[in-house]
């Protein structure tokens, strides 16, 4: 991979690259089309990454399907795709990690202490193996887009990075691999998170910008399900994910919850 990274760049191509753990669903799609307008030459990863799962979560039995991923990534005019195995990436003696130090202190990072660590770890050596000159992430990942920019501006890395929008399902939940999990009698309990951001957005329009209020909405309309357990609700500034007590220009709320222990998240922007 990075003797080909090197022939596309002397001989004048761009590439677009689009890291993923696989599974591909239509939110990873629409960052392959973005990446596929942004560059010449198209890389798609797929690596489940095991430095990013804490001991008690779903690494073994998180969503496969290789041979369906490179049907996908044909279709949608993949140039080339990585699939590094662990050993490739972690080899024996391995000891490096790359961590930030504020950014992973919010939302996800707290009940996922490892998580962050591993992502910009793995993203780290990605870049330096795939050369790419645009990297294109989700935004439903907001709190990891916010790290790789942070991280990339830190080191240097003269890569751009672009944030591709939540897609949704038609019934509005966002799209994940996870979502593969969830059985049907579990769908209306997933939706309340999307609904809980819809009304949330709906109360900044009406005059109401106390962050308190906004979230303790959200809680009330989430917790009607007890099956749901809330891990946080986060009303905060996009750039710093610091909390802030009142909705003033853009403002973030980010939200994490299990379904059955199944981990679900979702976020979008208010604007007064």
């Amino acid at each position: 991979m990075q003797d080909r990274a090197d022939k596309l760049r002397c001989s004048g191509k761009t590439m677009a690259f689009v890291p993923t753990m696989g599974y591909l669903h239509k939110g990873h799609l629409s960052l392959l089309r973005i990446g596929k307008q942004k560059a010449d030459d198209l890389v798609l990863s797929i690596f489940v990454n095991p430095a990013q799962f804490g001991p008690n979560e779903d690494l073994g039995s998180y969503p496969r399907s290789l041979e369906r991923d490179l049907d996908m990534a044909k279709q949608e005019g993949v140039d080339a795709v990585f699939v590094p195995t662990d050993k490739a990436l972690y080899q024996e003696g391995y000891q490096t990690y790359v961590e930030l130090e504020k950014l992973p202190g919010h939302l996800c990072g707290l009940s996922r202490p490892v998580f962050f660590k591993g992502i910009t770890t793995v993203v780290t050596q990605l870049f330096n193996i795939v050369k790419p000159h645009v990297a294109v992430f989700g935004e439903k990942d907001f709190q990891q887009l916010a790290i790789i920019r942070q991280m990339v501006k830190d080191l240097k890395f003269d890569i751009e990075i672009i944030g591709g929008p939540i897609v949704r399902e038609d019934d509005g939940l966002a799209m994940s691999s996870r979502n593969a999990y969830l059985e049907d009698h579990m769908r209306p309990a997933a939706l309340s998170l999307s609904r809980a951001l819809e009304n949330s957005r709906k109360m900044v329009k009406s005059g109401i910008l106390d962050a308190k209020l906004i979230a303790d909405q959200a809680a009330e309309m989430i917790s009607v399900f007890p099956e749901i357990t809330i891990d946080y609700i986060s009303i905060c500034d996009p750039l710093t994910l610091d909390a802030v007590e009142m909705i003033e220009g853009r403002t973030l709320i980010a939200l994490a919850v299990g379904l059955n222990k199944i981990r679900l998240i979702d976020n979008t922007i208010l604007e007064v």
